[in-house]
Protein backbone atom coordinates (compact mmCIF):
# COMPACT_ATOMS: atom_id res chain seq x y z
CA UNK A 1 0.00 0.00 0.00
CA UNK A 2 1.18 3.65 -0.49
CA UNK A 3 1.88 5.44 2.59
CA UNK A 4 3.33 8.76 1.32
CA UNK A 5 -0.08 10.70 2.68
CA UNK A 6 -0.22 8.63 5.69
CA UNK A 7 0.48 10.67 9.43
CA UNK A 8 3.40 8.32 11.44
CA UNK A 9 5.32 7.53 14.37
CA UNK A 10 8.27 5.98 15.60
CA UNK A 11 7.66 4.99 18.92
CA UNK A 12 9.36 2.60 20.97
CA UNK A 13 7.77 -0.87 22.53
CA UNK A 14 8.47 -3.90 24.68
CA UNK A 15 7.89 -7.09 23.05
CA UNK A 16 7.86 -11.01 24.26
CA UNK A 17 7.43 -14.04 22.53
CA UNK A 18 5.43 -16.84 23.93
CA UNK A 19 6.11 -20.15 21.32
CA UNK A 20 5.24 -23.96 22.32
CA UNK A 21 3.00 -26.69 22.12
CA UNK A 22 1.68 -25.23 25.42
CA UNK A 23 1.98 -21.36 24.42
CA UNK A 24 -1.77 -21.18 23.55
CA UNK A 25 -3.13 -22.97 26.71
CA UNK A 26 -0.75 -21.27 28.83
CA UNK A 27 -1.49 -17.63 27.65
CA UNK A 28 -5.05 -18.42 28.19
CA UNK A 29 -5.18 -19.27 32.09
CA UNK A 30 -2.48 -15.81 32.72
CA UNK A 31 -3.97 -13.04 30.59
CA UNK A 32 -7.43 -11.82 31.28
CA UNK A 33 -8.27 -11.75 27.52
CA UNK A 34 -9.39 -15.01 25.27
CA UNK A 35 -6.62 -15.57 22.66
CA UNK A 36 -7.69 -18.50 20.93
CA UNK A 37 -6.61 -16.14 17.85
CA UNK A 38 -7.14 -17.01 13.95
CA UNK A 39 -3.61 -16.15 12.15
CA UNK A 40 -2.41 -12.75 11.86
CA UNK A 41 -5.35 -11.62 14.69
CA UNK A 42 -4.99 -9.47 17.89
CA UNK A 43 -7.00 -8.87 20.58
CA UNK A 44 -5.81 -6.20 23.87
CA UNK A 45 -5.27 -8.03 26.98
CA UNK A 46 -4.28 -7.23 30.79
CA UNK A 47 -1.72 -9.64 32.52
CA UNK A 48 -2.78 -8.51 36.41
CA UNK A 49 -2.15 -9.35 39.99
CA UNK A 50 -4.33 -11.87 41.99
CA UNK A 51 -6.02 -8.68 43.45
CA UNK A 52 -6.68 -7.57 40.08
CA UNK A 53 -4.28 -4.63 39.46
CA UNK A 54 -2.19 -4.38 36.29
CA UNK A 55 0.76 -5.27 35.96
CA UNK A 56 1.10 -4.50 32.05
CA UNK A 57 -1.52 -3.64 29.28
CA UNK A 58 -0.97 -5.91 26.55
CA UNK A 59 -1.51 -6.40 23.00
CA UNK A 60 -1.70 -10.15 21.73
CA UNK A 61 -0.73 -11.27 18.42
CA UNK A 62 -0.85 -14.59 16.87
CA UNK A 63 1.93 -15.12 14.26
CA UNK A 64 1.46 -18.89 14.06
CA UNK A 65 -0.11 -22.26 15.33
CA UNK A 66 2.01 -22.29 18.11
CA UNK A 67 3.96 -18.79 17.83
CA UNK A 68 2.40 -15.16 20.09
CA UNK A 69 3.90 -12.16 20.51
CA UNK A 70 2.77 -9.82 23.50
CA UNK A 71 3.48 -6.33 22.98
CA UNK A 72 3.99 -3.47 25.78
CA UNK A 73 4.40 -0.20 26.87
CA UNK A 74 7.91 0.42 27.12
CA UNK A 75 9.87 -0.63 30.08
CA UNK A 76 7.60 -3.21 30.96
CA UNK A 77 8.46 -6.02 29.06
CA UNK A 78 10.87 -7.42 31.96
CA UNK A 79 8.29 -7.29 34.30
CA UNK A 80 5.62 -9.40 31.71
CA UNK A 81 8.35 -11.42 31.33
CA UNK A 82 9.30 -12.27 34.40
CA UNK A 83 5.73 -12.88 35.63
CA UNK A 84 4.92 -15.41 32.98
CA UNK A 85 8.07 -17.33 33.45
CA UNK A 86 7.02 -17.35 37.29
CA UNK A 87 4.45 -19.95 36.69
CA UNK A 88 5.39 -21.57 33.99
CA UNK A 89 6.29 -24.72 35.54
CA UNK A 90 5.79 -27.56 33.46
CA UNK A 91 4.31 -25.70 30.54
CA UNK A 92 5.95 -26.53 27.53
CA UNK A 93 6.56 -22.80 26.28
CA UNK A 94 9.63 -20.83 25.17
CA UNK A 95 9.05 -17.20 26.77
CA UNK A 96 11.51 -14.53 25.34
CA UNK A 97 12.18 -10.89 24.89
CA UNK A 98 11.86 -9.57 21.07
CA UNK A 99 13.35 -6.46 19.58
CA UNK A 100 11.36 -4.92 17.00
CA UNK A 101 11.45 -0.96 15.18
CA UNK A 102 8.18 -0.01 15.35
CA UNK A 103 5.93 2.78 13.45
CA UNK A 104 1.98 3.45 14.18
CA UNK A 105 0.64 4.25 10.96
CA UNK A 106 -3.10 6.40 11.24
CA UNK A 107 -4.83 4.29 8.15
CA UNK A 108 -7.70 2.67 7.62
CA UNK A 109 -6.14 -0.17 5.87
CA UNK A 110 -3.03 -2.47 7.24
CA UNK A 111 0.02 -1.83 5.92
CA UNK A 112 2.05 -4.32 4.55
CA UNK A 113 3.42 -7.09 6.59
CA UNK A 114 3.67 -7.58 10.07
CA UNK A 115 1.03 -5.46 11.86
CA UNK A 116 -1.80 -5.22 14.55
CA UNK A 117 -4.77 -2.77 15.27
CA UNK A 118 -4.19 0.21 17.49
CA UNK A 119 -7.28 1.46 19.51
CA UNK A 120 -5.45 4.17 21.65
CA UNK A 121 -5.85 7.14 19.94
CA UNK A 122 -9.37 7.85 18.45
CA UNK A 123 -8.85 7.23 14.68
CA UNK A 124 -7.87 3.63 12.99
CA UNK A 125 -4.55 3.06 13.02
CA UNK A 126 -1.83 -0.08 13.14
CA UNK A 127 1.25 -0.84 14.58
CA UNK A 128 3.50 -1.86 12.11
CA UNK A 129 6.56 -3.78 13.08
CA UNK A 130 8.59 -1.57 10.00
CA UNK A 131 10.59 1.25 11.14
CA UNK A 132 11.12 2.10 7.20
CA UNK A 133 7.43 2.97 6.37
CA UNK A 134 7.43 6.73 5.84
CA UNK A 135 4.60 9.51 5.76
CA UNK A 136 4.11 12.68 7.56
CA UNK A 137 5.14 12.28 11.07
CA UNK A 138 3.08 13.25 13.92
CA UNK A 139 4.59 14.90 17.21
CA UNK A 140 4.75 13.39 20.73
CA UNK A 141 2.58 16.56 21.69
CA UNK A 142 0.09 15.81 19.14
CA UNK A 143 0.04 11.66 19.92
CA UNK A 144 -0.67 12.76 23.56
CA UNK A 145 -3.81 14.86 22.81
CA UNK A 146 -4.93 12.14 20.92
CA UNK A 147 -4.56 9.91 23.46
CA UNK A 148 -6.36 11.98 26.67
CA UNK A 149 -9.01 12.86 23.90
CA UNK A 150 -9.54 9.06 23.13
CA UNK A 151 -9.53 8.54 27.01
CA UNK A 152 -6.77 5.93 26.88
CA UNK A 153 -5.21 5.43 30.21
CA UNK A 154 -1.30 4.67 30.24
CA UNK A 155 1.20 3.51 32.86
CA UNK A 156 1.94 5.51 35.08
CA UNK A 157 -0.44 8.08 34.43
CA UNK A 158 -4.14 6.72 35.18
CA UNK A 159 -2.52 2.82 35.76
CA UNK A 160 -0.75 1.64 39.06
CA UNK A 161 -1.47 -0.39 41.89
CA UNK A 162 -4.36 1.99 43.43
CA UNK A 163 -6.38 1.73 39.99
CA UNK A 164 -8.95 -1.98 39.00
CA UNK A 165 -9.42 -2.52 35.40
CA UNK A 166 -13.10 -1.20 35.43
CA UNK A 167 -12.10 2.05 36.84
CA UNK A 168 -9.90 2.39 33.90
CA UNK A 169 -12.44 1.47 31.83
CA UNK A 170 -10.48 -1.69 30.49
CA UNK A 171 -12.94 -4.60 30.93
CA UNK A 172 -14.97 -3.48 27.82
CA UNK A 173 -12.11 -3.92 25.42
CA UNK A 174 -9.15 -6.08 27.21
CA UNK A 175 -11.25 -8.75 29.14
CA UNK A 176 -13.09 -11.80 28.54
CA UNK A 177 -16.18 -12.69 31.04
CA UNK A 178 -16.36 -16.19 28.58
CA UNK A 179 -13.28 -17.76 29.22
CA UNK A 180 -11.58 -19.71 32.25
CA UNK A 181 -9.27 -18.08 35.06
CA UNK A 182 -6.72 -16.26 35.23
CA UNK A 183 -4.77 -14.26 38.20
CA UNK A 184 -6.87 -11.66 39.11
CA UNK A 185 -10.01 -13.45 37.86
CA UNK A 186 -12.22 -13.30 40.75
CA UNK A 187 -12.08 -9.34 41.93
CA UNK A 188 -12.77 -8.89 37.98
CA UNK A 189 -16.17 -10.75 37.56
CA UNK A 190 -17.16 -9.52 41.42
CA UNK A 191 -17.09 -6.63 40.37
CA UNK A 192 -18.67 -7.29 37.03
CA UNK A 193 -21.62 -9.06 38.04
CA UNK A 194 -22.54 -7.99 41.41
CA UNK A 195 -21.15 -4.50 41.92
CA UNK A 196 -19.95 -1.13 40.45
CA UNK A 197 -16.21 0.90 40.09
CA UNK A 198 -16.42 3.92 42.78
CA UNK A 199 -14.93 6.04 40.28
CA UNK A 200 -14.63 6.11 36.61
CA UNK A 201 -12.03 7.85 33.61
CA UNK A 202 -12.92 11.16 32.15
CA UNK A 203 -12.34 13.49 29.78
CA UNK A 204 -12.13 16.94 30.87
CA UNK A 205 -11.59 20.70 29.54
CA UNK A 206 -9.61 22.64 31.89
CA UNK A 207 -9.60 26.41 31.84
CA UNK A 208 -6.26 27.28 32.16
CA UNK A 209 -3.28 27.86 30.51
CA UNK A 210 -1.23 25.55 31.72
CA UNK A 211 -1.97 22.14 32.67
CA UNK A 212 -2.19 21.44 36.74
CA UNK A 213 0.23 18.98 38.37
CA UNK A 214 0.01 15.09 38.24
CA UNK A 215 -2.93 13.79 40.67
CA UNK A 216 -3.98 17.31 41.24
CA UNK A 217 -7.37 17.24 43.54
CA UNK A 218 -10.87 17.91 41.67
CA UNK A 219 -13.56 18.90 43.83
CA UNK A 220 -17.55 19.34 43.22
CA UNK A 221 -19.09 21.29 45.41
CA UNK A 222 -16.39 21.91 47.65
CA UNK A 223 -15.77 18.19 48.26
CA UNK A 224 -13.04 16.09 46.63
CA UNK A 225 -14.37 14.07 43.82
CA UNK A 226 -11.15 12.76 42.06
CA UNK A 227 -7.72 13.36 40.67
CA UNK A 228 -6.23 14.59 37.47
CA UNK A 229 -3.88 11.75 36.53
CA UNK A 230 -3.01 13.25 32.57
CA UNK A 231 -3.25 17.01 31.11
CA UNK A 232 -1.36 18.91 27.70
CA UNK A 233 -2.33 21.99 26.57
CA UNK A 234 -4.90 21.90 23.52
CA UNK A 235 -4.16 24.36 20.64
CA UNK A 236 -7.80 24.73 20.61
CA UNK A 237 -7.82 26.61 24.00
CA UNK A 238 -7.31 25.74 27.08
CA UNK A 239 -6.04 21.87 28.59
CA UNK A 240 -7.05 18.37 28.30
CA UNK A 241 -6.90 16.24 30.83
CA UNK A 242 -8.00 12.60 32.19
CA UNK A 243 -9.13 11.79 35.02
CA UNK A 244 -10.85 10.02 38.00
CA UNK A 245 -13.89 11.13 39.57
CA UNK A 246 -16.48 9.77 41.60
CA UNK A 247 -19.40 8.14 40.14
CA UNK A 248 -22.07 9.65 41.80
CA UNK A 249 -20.55 12.73 40.18
CA UNK A 250 -23.45 14.10 37.27
CA UNK A 251 -21.36 13.51 33.96
CA UNK A 252 -22.20 16.97 32.98
CA UNK A 253 -21.37 18.35 36.27
CA UNK A 254 -18.52 21.32 36.37
CA UNK A 255 -15.37 20.32 38.60
CA UNK A 256 -12.73 22.73 40.30
CA UNK A 257 -9.09 22.03 39.65
CA UNK A 258 -7.75 24.83 42.44
CA UNK A 259 -8.68 28.51 41.26
CA UNK A 260 -9.76 26.80 37.27
CA UNK A 261 -13.02 25.22 36.41
CA UNK A 262 -12.96 21.56 34.53
CA UNK A 263 -15.66 20.92 32.53
CA UNK A 264 -16.54 16.99 30.22
CA UNK A 265 -15.75 16.95 26.51
CA UNK A 266 -17.71 14.38 25.76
Amino acid sequence: MSVQALRVVRRDRDFVRAAGPDAEEYLQRMLSQDVELDLDEARPALLLTAKARVIAPLVVLRRGPQDFLLSTEPGLGERVLAELRRFRFAAKVELEPEQHATTLVFSRERPDGVAYPVDDYGEPAWEALDESLDGDPVDDAELELLRIRAGTPRTGRELDDRVLPAEAGLTETHVSFTKGCYPGQEPVARLHYRGHANRSLRVLRIDADEPPAYDAELTFEDRPVGRVTSAAPDPEGGVLALAYVRREVPADAELAVGATTARPLH
